[in-house]
């Protein structure tokens, strides 16, 4: 029987070589990083270390948070009163279970993956990018591990199967300084707080009877105001009511059944989050590149939006300390899975008016993007701006500016806010316009009189789009502050 808390069971790398550790030693100085076999149980293994330290030890003041060094003996000695609420398997509260047996669908244990084919999809003979079956049995802390990823990021799951806290494939983002090692990066992102007491560890969810959701409106809300420290189930939320069945030091099989708990109006400290008219709601990953123009409301402030708190935390107490911010999650469609986001993006001093300034760039590069693939499809005579050679430069041209936007988001604060956006014009101009030629201009001589002439309009389009003319070059120019053409006339291309 596996228990979390005080047998070895994550797997890591050291700067010796790999290893099994218990969550105490993620304090010891050559621990690097969680070493599993697949990037999303890298990353909730991450939200699980966060939350362990957090109901056993966490900063109790900003002093403390700042000022506390590692300390494996004592991490351990904190940790030890939790172990009862941490047995993966057993006749008692099982770890991320039904508080009791329950009935319901039996499951291969693979359904544990997000990405695994689930039942209506295996039926239809429908998964075709990831088979069913494709593991008859799991390692104890492999599916400790993989069941914990699937409540913190639970998808929409068919009926009666409830989502993560968050949603189906939160977006979380962590603090990365640059100390290196497993632990200033998990010390990072621990909210201030209080340990949870041994006599109340019924507030983590399989320690009580679950919260049925089965009558129309239950949900269930954080207690509190919400202005005091994060209540614990915040990192445990447990919105799938599902037993593991083991045979030996295997897991075999899963029994699920509908209606766990529904949660509504949690916050959780490691995701941002945007504002709509009833409140806040958790962002989520997009399919693709994780690049500049998918920064504002995570990297960067921007108003309807909220950075994650552990961020805003982080710049407010080291306002000149390096760091770098971790994204991860999966991004989804309802029920599918369509990507998996791992990336780090640089986290930068900027004043409020910096962050306003650096958002203005962004939002002057997707109409610039826009223009470039608009005039692609014109010269081309293609249909549809978001398939073929318009969408294809347009992602190029995301990737070749990313350099330069981030060297002039740099400079923010040191020069005018013009300068910066002149620059900034000029580079994305510079940028647009080699694609296009590159894309457009070779196969010139083949084209018919007519497609030639919408190339050379196409082109001319383009170029008048940054000198401020047509939709798109007014929505630039306004993004980032410069003065507008005096008369919208016709402009002639130059080179």
């Amino acid at each position: 029987m596996l228990n979390l808390i005080s047998d070895p069971w994550i797997p890591v790398r050291r700067r010796s070589g790999p290893d099994i550790i218990r969550p105490d030693q993620i304090a010891e100085p050559d621990v690097l990083f969680p070493d599993w076999p697949r990037p999303d149980l890298n990353l909730a293994c991450l939200e699980l270390l966060i939350g362990l330290v957090y109901i056993a030890a966490p900063p109790e003041s900003g002093a403390d948070w700042t000022g506390r060094a590692p300390d494996p003996v004592a991490l351990r000695a904190a940790l030890a009163p939790l172990a009862p609420a941490f047995n993966l398997l057993g006749d008692g509260p099982r770890f991320m279970q039904d508080y009791e047996a329950i009935a319901g669908s039996d499951n291969p244990p693979d359904m544990l993956f997000i990405d695994s084919a689930g039942g209506s999809t295996a039926k239809k003979n429908a998964d075709l990018m990831v088979r069913r079956g494709r593991y008859g049995a799991l390692p104890l802390n492999l599916a400790a591990m993989a069941l914990y990823t699937l409540q913190a990021f639970a998808p929409s799951g068919g009926a009666g199967n409830r989502t993560s806290m968050r949603g189906g494939g939160p977006m979380v983002t962590l603090v990365r300084p640059a100390a290196p090692g497993l632990w200033p990066l998990i010390w990072a992102n621990v909210p201030e707080g209080a340990p949870l007491p041994p006599d109340e560890l019924d507030e983590l969810p399989w320690m009580r009877p679950c919260e049925i959701s089965d009558a129309k409106g239950k949900v269930t809300v954080p207690p509190g105001d919400g202005t005091g420290p994060p209540h614990p189930e915040v990192f445990f939320g447990q919105p799938r009511r599902l037993r593991l069945k083991a045979a030996g030091d295997e897991v075999t099989g899963v029994i699920q059944a509908p209606w766990g708990t529904n949660y509504e109006g949690w916050r959780h400290p490691l995701s941002p989050y945007y504002r709509t008219a009833t409140g806040l709601l958790p962002k989520h990953p997009k399919p693709g590149p994780f690049g500049y123009r998918n920064w504002r409301g995570i990297v960067l402030q921007t108003e309807g939006a909220e950075r994650a708190t552990c961020l805003k935390r982080f710049r407010a107490q080291f306002p000149d300390t390096p760091c770098r911010l971790l994204v991860g999650g999966w991004a989804m469609a309802n029920m599918s899975p369509l990507d998996f986001l791992w990336s780090e993006a640089p986290v930068f001093r900027l004043d409020p008016d910096g962050e306003v300034l650096a958002g203005r760039l962004v939002e002057a590069a997707e109409q610039a993007g826009y223009a470039l693939a608009a005039a692609v499809r014109a010269a081309k005579g293609e249909g549809d701006i978001g398939t073929g050679a318009g969408q294809r430069v347009r992602e190029a041209f995301f990737v070749q500016t990313q350099a330069p936007f981030e060297a002039q988001v740099r400079r923010i604060g040191s020069v005018q806010a013009a300068e910066v956006a002149q620059a900034w014009l000029a580079e994305t101009r510079r940028v647009a316009m080699a694609l296009f030629d590159t894309e457009v201009m070779p196969g010139m001589a083949d084209l018919g009189e007519t497609r030639r002439q919408a190339a050379v309009a196409a082109r001319r389009n383009l170029l008048s789009t940054f000198k401020g003319y047509g939709a798109m070059g007014k929505k630039a120019y306004t993004a980032l502050d410069l003065p507008l053409p005096k008369r919208n006339l016709k402009v002639e291309a130059t080179t």
